[in-house]
């Protein structure tokens, strides 16, 4: 497959892509030399090679969630410069 010059101009008109003519030229260079690197790619055979999900063999090890013991109200609130029995006390912010 060969990208032509309407097909470039297709493509940067969707990825809304703006270039001059001197970079047009280097664009179709570059399109056509990964296309044609890809399609190298499929002459190598594949047939016993077992399709991948992952690149690697590793696995995610998952923990139990476990609810770690919290903080009740008063024993949050105990060291709190100031508070008034159910909340922080800060200074205001915004008028």
């Amino acid at each position: 497959m060969k990208v032509d010059k309407n097909t470039l101009e297709k493509i940067a008109h969707l990825s809304r892509l703006y270039f001059n003519k001197n970079d047009e030229s280097k664009m179709l260079k570059s399109l056509n030399d990964i296309i044609g690197w890809v399609d190298k790619l499929s002459e190598v055979d594949t047939s016993e090679v077992e399709p991948l999900t992952h690149m690697t063999d590793e696995t995610n090890v998952f923990r139990n969630d476990e609810n770690p013991k919290n903080l009740d109200r008063e024993e949050g609130l105990k060291n709190a410069p100031q508070q008034n029995g159910e909340y922080f006390k800060v200074p205001r912010v915004l008028d």
